[in-house]
């Protein structure tokens, strides 16, 4: 049986570009999985039922997995099961109507439009190393991009006079952001001034210096951006094709977050709050 799990492991690596981090998450989860099927006395894949999915996952929620783990226990067990039915290893499909486990509601951490502001202007730009932080910081909040894609970036990716960079994400898709003059601005003096042999140093003493009590990730700078776009009138989908979704559900959370802001804003200011 573990044999099925690793052909299913390596068509996911190579016919659908599999990340590695994902190939270790799905690997844990059905590696799991085969271990409780041996413990029902499942020796066979043809010999599984939906009850003993069910079984399976009811178990991870006894020891206590969070929905969201739960939820990819789901993901990595249906495609495994489709997988071998498509692939003749069985005739029948187990996990065809297995139910998903509901997904907690994480709101993704922003800051305000005021305090992305005081990190920025908090970054002085009169060495080279401030320069490359406050280069970073402006393409971070001035396109969304993951940190990863940042690192990614060529000088041949800069297409500042057409007033657009093109990254690639996630599954080697690429995709072409606007780049604000101003972050153009910052990035052309760190290209011209500060760009060979710098190191690196911690973006959250930025975030001390401007006086703002929270934690700054790169993250934290594309959820930021996301949101203030969304609340000063941007399309939905046009913001997920910034950010490089593949599925218009995941730009979705950023609704929810700009609704709980609005309760925040009532709840300060009505006199009836």
């Amino acid at each position: 049986m573990r044999s099925h799990i690793e052909s299913f492991l390596q068509y996911m690596t190579v016919e659908k570009r599999m990340s590695a981090n994902t190939r270790q998450a799905y690997a844990s989860d059905l590696t799991q999985y085969a271990s409780t099927l041996n413990q029902l006395g499942v020796k066979d894949w043809n010999d599984v039922t939906r009850s003993h999915i069910v079984k399976h996952i009811e178990e991870l929620s006894q020891a206590g997995r969070a929905s969201s783990s739960l939820r990819r226990a789901v993901s990595s067990i249906r495609m495994f099961h489709h997988h071998l039915k498509m692939t003749g290893v069985t005739t029948t499909d187990p996990s065809l109507y297995l139910e998903t486990p509901k997904a907690e509601k994480q709101l993704p951490d922003t800051w305000s439009q005021a305090e992305v502001e005081r990190l920025l202007d908090s970054v002085p730009t009169s060495d080279p190393l401030s320069l490359r932080d406050r280069a970073m910081l402006e393409l971070l909040y001035g396109t969304g991009m993951r940190v990863s894609e940042l690192l990614g970036l060529d000088l041949d990716d800069l297409q500042f006079e057409l007033g657009y960079l093109q990254c690639e994400g996630k599954g080697e898709r690429a995709r072409i952001i606007p780049v604000s003059s101003v972050a153009q601005g910052f990035v052309e003096r760190y290209i011209q001034q500060a760009r060979n042999g710098l190191g690196g140093r911690e973006t959250e003493a930025h975030a001390k210096l401007a006086g703002i009590d929270k934690e700054i990730t790169p993250h934290v700078l594309r959820h930021s951006f996301a949101t203030h776009l969304l609340e000063n009138g941007a399309d939905l989908r046009a913001i997920q094709q910034m950010l490089g979704h593949a599925d218009l559900a995941t730009t979705q959370v950023y609704t929810h977050v700009n609704k709980s802001r609005l309760h925040d804003v009532y709840r300060k200011h009505h006199p009836r709050a």
